[in-house]
Formats: C-alpha cells, sequence, structure tokens
C-alpha cells in the first residue's frame, strides 16, 4: 500500500513539472514571435523605405534600422498597415502663405508673323481660251509690278474678234455704237486700250496679244497647284519653286492663271496659349515689336480671334490687320506682341506655391505636426500669381515654396 503511495505521489511531481516547463516555453515563444511582428526597418535617410525583416536601403545603400512599433488600443500593426505612402505628408516647421481673393491684371506676351492677306490677293483669270506662245514669269514667290509682262497668248477667238474690229473700221465707219460695242469686246478679252489704239491704227491683226498684270504683288502659285497651305504657313524665301503653267499650255476661259498676293496689306498673326483666349478680345489694343528693331513699336488693334484650335501646338491665333505701305515689313518676320489683359477676379497663389509633378499640380497644406500634398486645378497665370480653380480656399495655409518640400527621389503622392 505504501509503495503504491510512493509511485503516484512521483507521477504527480513529474507530470506537474512537466506542464509548468511547457507552459513558459510556449509563452515564451508567442512573445517572441509578437516582438517580431512588432518590429520594422527602415532607412534613416529616407523613411518611407519600410521592410518588414533587415536589408539595405534601395536608394542610398545604407543599412536599414530596426524600428519597435508597439500596439497601443488595438491597432493594426500589420506590414500591410504600415506600408502605407510616406512621401504625401513631410514633418516640419516651414513658411507658410495663404491664397487670396483678389482682382488682377497683368501683360501677356504672344509671339507672332508677319503673313500675307489672302483677302487682298487678286486672281489672274484666263478671258479667253488659248495657248501660251510665252510665258515671263516661272518662279513661285515672284514679285511682279502693275503692268509687267505676265505671257502671250494666241488664241483664234480673240484673232477673229480683232479682224471683225478691224473691218468695222474700214467698211461701217459711220456707225460708232457698232465699233464701240466691237472695241469693248476686245477690252472685255482681256486686250488693254493701247493695244486696241495700235490695231485700230495699223489695221492688222495680232496672233499674238500679251497680257499684263493688272495689280503688283508677289506670285503665289496657279490653278492646278496646291493652295491648301495656310498664309502663314508658307515659306517666301523659297523662290525656286516652279510653276506648273508652261508655255504651250493650252489654258480654258475662267481658269486662274496666277494668284497674285498683296504685300500692302498683311496679317501679324499672333498664337494664344490655352486659357488666355477667353480674356483677350477684339479691338483690345496690342503694341507690336520686330525682331528687326526691338525698340520700335507698332501700336495696333486685335481685329479677330480664331475659334478653332491649333491641332499642331494647341493654341489659338489672334489676327491684326497691317498697312504695309510704310512699314514694308517682310513676309514670314517674326513678331512680338504685348496685351495688356482685362482684370480677372479670383483666388490666387503665388507661382512658387506650387509644383507641377507631370499631369498634376499640387501644393501642400499646413496641417497639425506638418504639411500633407494635395493637389489642385488652376487657371491662368498672371506674373507671379496662379488662378485656383479647385483644391484650396483662402482659409487654407500652405507652404510659401512647395519646391523646398519635394524629395527629388521619390514620387509624391497626394490625396
Amino acid at each position: 500500500m505504501n509503495r503504491y503511495l510512493k509511485y503516484g505521489i512521483l507521477f504527480l511531481v513529474i507530470f506537474f513539472v512537466g506542464f509548468t516547463v511547457y507552459f513558459f516555453a510556449v509563452k515564451s515563444d508567442n512573445h517572441s514571435e509578437m516582438e517580431h511582428k512588432n518590429e520594422i526597418y527602415t532607412c534613416s535617410m529616407h523613411p518611407q523605405i519600410i521592410r518588414d525583416k533587415p536589408g539595405n536601403c534601395p536608394i542610398c545603400g545604407m543599412t536599414l534600422v530596426k524600428k519597435i512599433i508597439e500596439n497601443q488600443n488595438g491597432e493594426d500593426n500589420s506590414i500591410n498597415n504600415l506600408l502605407k505612402q510616406t512621401d504625401n505628408f513631410i514633418v516640419g516647421n516651414y513658411q507658410t502663405t495663404t491664397a487670396i481673393d483678389t482682382t488682377l491684371s497683368s501683360e501677356i506676351n504672344l509671339p507672332g508673323i508677319v503673313a500675307y492677306n489672302p483677302n487682298s490677293s487678286v486672281n489672274i483669270a484666263a478671258r479667253i481660251s488659248g495657248r501660251i506662245e510665252h510665258i515671263y514669269v516661272n518662279y513661285k514667290y515672284q514679285k511682279v509690278n502693275k503692268g509687267q509682262k505676265l505671257f502671250d497668248l494666241y488664241s483664234p477667238e480673240l484673232l477673229t474678234e480683232q479682224q471683225n474690229f478691224i473691218y468695222m473700221i474700214i467698211n461701217d465707219a459711220e456707225n460708232p455704237s457698232i465699233i464701240n460695242a466691237s472695241r469693248q469686246k476686245l477690252l472685255l478679252y482681256g486686250m488693254t486700250l493701247n493695244q486696241i489704239n495700235t490695231l485700230s491704227n495699223s489695221k492688222k491683226a495680232n496672233p499674238l496679244i500679251t497680257i499684263y498684270s493688272p495689280a503688283s504683288g508677289i506670285i503665289d502659285g496657279t490653278g492646278t497647284m496646291d493652295n491648301t497651305t495656310s498664309p502663314e504657313m508658307q515659306n517666301p524665301t523659297n523662290n525656286t519653286a516652279v510653276l506648273d503653267i508652261k508655255e504651250g499650255n493650252y489654258i480654258k476661259k475662267g481658269e486662274i492663271i496666277f494668284k497674285l498676293l498683296s504685300t500692302d496689306k498683311i496679317w501679324g498673326v499672333f498664337n494664344v496659349i490655352q486659357g488666355y483666349n477667353s480674356i483677350i478680345k477684339t479691338n483690345q489694343t496690342i503694341k507690336i515689336t520686330t525682331e528687326l528693331d526691338k525698340n520700335e513699336s507698332i501700336n495696333a488693334k486685335i481685329n479677330f480671334i480664331e475659334t478653332q484650335l491649333n491641332p499642331v501646338d494647341k493654341t489659338n491665333r489672334i489676327r491684326v490687320y497691317l498697312n504695309n505701305n510704310k512699314l514694308k515689313l517682310p513676309i514670314g518676320l517674326r513678331l512680338q506682341g504685348v496685351v495688356k489683359t482685362n482684370e480677372v477676379k479670383g483666388i490666387w497663389i503665388q507661382k512658387e506655391s506650387m509644383v507641377s509633378i507631370g499631369n498634376k499640380k499640387i501644393v501642400f497644406l499646413k496641417m497639425e505636426n506638418g504639411f500633407r500634398a494635395s493637389s489642385i486645378k488652376t487657371g491662368i497665370e498672371m506674373d507671379d500669381f496662379v488662378q485656383i480653380m479647385e483644391g484650396i480656399s483662402i482659409k487654407d495655409t500652405i507652404a510659401k515654396n512647395a519646391q523646398y518640400l519635394i524629395d527629388s527621389e521619390s514620387f509624391i503622392k497626394t490625396e
């Protein structure tokens, strides 16, 4: 009996010791695991780098420093919760400013160019069918003067009308109304008064009639050439472009042979970037200077604002009609226009308070213990100010120099 009691007490002692050792071992393992879960590793130079195990910073190569995060009030300290965006909040004490609600006006510079005015061009069309026997104009952008020879034309129909006119002068001189009607017909066919008077005196028909230029200008092209290029895009220095029309070509009545561009009435075409076209109006004063003499200016009025957006440079164009009789500005000359804008009321911040990061523009809002990056929508710019359309109000305090708060090696996230 005593032997059984002794074995029983020994078994209870062994069981109690084993259970005690197991309990403390499991508790120690759980504690170690909890401590490991509360450890993270970060870079002292780049705090946005957070890892759950030791290693080196992928940016600067420094050894990551261990940090222990205490779990308080049941907060989630998992790695997914710790890997939050750290570059949209900056801790520090920086100079601040606020947006202002005011009315501003400014002067904007508009690049421009001297262009032909197509409305002042002259079309030289064939008044009668015939064949070109000799041509005196050979190149595009060749300058011609009023009364200058253009080409010699052979026209059987015109030759017949000359013979009829001579017959009436000789055989029906007492009927001036018929003679005047025939004379007028020759004028409508393209002959000049001098040519008709010479015909009347010599009484000898001329199979070749010289066609003269009715105006002064620059040869732009012929009816068969491609004239779809806008006037400001044409190159007036390319004087070697050969015209399509040649000697021996047959022309039809009404066909445009030459197109003369006037250099007396020209356009000043200026580009307006998006946003500013709404504050520029017709009849507004524009001060123009040229690249030839920047000290001498031309005061003019804005005559027309194009509504179509240029797909190449995403700008609107304005036109200024200039009288070039005295100015003598060459086509293609670069211009600089200065326009004083109308007053614009809005919310404005200084340019240095905003920074552009690709397709976003941001400011840094002042918080309790730092600055948070916030996206904004802007309007036009005037001098050192930017118009705010969305994102902040005059009640918000922002960093005065946004560029100073940017880490150039990280990507800024905004809210």
